[in-house]
């Protein structure tokens, strides 16, 4: 079973929004040699290899949903590691066949909420594990999904609730992990912290000992204990999901060495300019550019998944406090988790509104949350 993380390749998301007037328009290249894109797997890549499979047993007449399931999650998996939306459009067409179908399997329907909550359709996600745990009620992934949206949406007696599900159905080292997290986020920190140390000496994937190394080093972050947070984001031997921590350390270098080639990835792109602004590096204007042509982009297609980092974007890239606030409160409506509190109180606190932040004042009080930087921040607001 995998320790589900909602779509952020546990590295964070991007999304802002400029005026719809300044998307771009359609280009045709003047040279047929000039290259428009990279693809990031090449034809002999072993991915490729694979990917050949799974298409080849799903393209199967009739359809065989343990097929699709199979080639979706690859898909969804590569969109998780790459940061590369366009796989979640190659999952969603191999589960097309169920498009509309009146009773769709289990697998089907779990991979469906994995692709409707990656877009932050929360509603839709929901709604297709409530089906696939009708037929099968003892569905882990499905409970750990769901308690992960609870968990997006602040919604912390409903996560409770699918933790202590995964414990009935036997598995322990998931229910550990889940409630631990909850626990670490209501206010007991530090008793969270100690059952996820527990919880990792007996974890034994590198998938499952990844989510909770990156989780304890978020809850020593939040506590102020940087070393501990930084050795615990080094032994999951993936400083990708440690961007935020460098910044906050003013280690923007680190950051450009670890993002640099992650520009196909919009939920990245947004530190490396943050990055690359600190140090006064040229390039900081030109990714600056292209955040702003993709998301009038992403307006003009209706889609406005990643608010939080809209309003980061607003505020640190553009020093634009009421867009910025704008965004952030919008992005409460849906999405609550932590970092949501803490840019909407950012804000708030630069477009001088302290009555805009109360949304996350409130929450701030009612789930105990431990940071002490949040806490200041909030402190100096009332």
């Amino acid at each position: 079973m995998n320790f589900p993380d909602l779509p952020k390749l546990l590295l964070g998301a991007l999304l802002c929004l400029t005026a719809l007037q300044g998307a771009a328009a359609p280009r045709l290249p003047a040279d047929e040699r000039e290259v428009l894109e990279r693809l990031p797997i090449k034809p002999g890549d072993p991915v490729a290899a694979e990917l050949r499979g799974l298409r080849a047993a799903a393209a199967a007449v009739p359809p065989d949903p343990a097929a699709a399931v199979a080639l979706a999650r690859r898909y969804f998996e590569l969109a998780m590691s790459l940061g590369d939306p366009r796989y979640v459009g190659y999952a969603d067409a191999a589960l097309q066949p169920w498009n509309g179908a009146e009773r769709a399997p289990a697998g089907i329907l779990v991979l469906r909420a994995l692709l409707r909550q990656y877009r932050h359709d929360f509603d839709g996600a929901l709604a297709d594990l409530a089906s696939a745990l009708e037929i099968d009620p003892r569905d882990g992934d499905a409970h750990a999904w769901r308690a992960a949206i609870f968990m997006v949406r602040a919604d912390y007696p409903a996560a409770a609730r699918e933790c202590a599900a995964l414990a009935s159905l036997g598995d322990e080292l998931l229910a550990t992990a889940c409630s631990a997290y909850v626990a670490a986020t209501t206010g007991q920190a530090r008793s969270g912290y100690a059952r996820l140390i527990d919880a990792l000496a007996r974890a034994p994937g590198a998938g499952q000992r990844l989510w909770i190394l990156t989780r304890l080093a978020e809850i020593a972050w939040r506590l102020g204990d940087t070393a501990a947070a930084e050795r615990h984001f080094r032994a999951a031997l993936a400083l990708e999901v440690s961007d935020n921590f460098l910044l906050e350390q003013r280690r923007s270098r680190e950051v450009v060495a670890l993002l640099g080639d992650w520009t196909q990835s919009d939920t990245l792109l947004l530190r490396l300019a943050l990055a690359e602004r600190d140090l006064g590096l040229p390039g900081a204007q030109r990714l600056g550019q292209a955040l702003g042509e993709r998301f009038a982009a992403a307006a003009a297609r209706g889609e406005r998944q990643h608010l939080a980092e809209e309003a980061r974007y607003q505020l640190e890239l553009r020093g634009d406090a009421k867009a910025a606030l704008a965004a952030a409160a919008e992005n409460w409506k849906s999405q609550r988790e932590p970092r949501d509190a803490l840019v909407l109180l950012q804000a708030a606190q630069a477009a001088r509104d302290p009555a805009a932040a109360a949304p996350a004042l409130a929450w701030l009080e009612r789930s105990g949350f431990e940071h002490q930087g949040m806490r200041r921040l909030a402190a100096g607001m009332r």
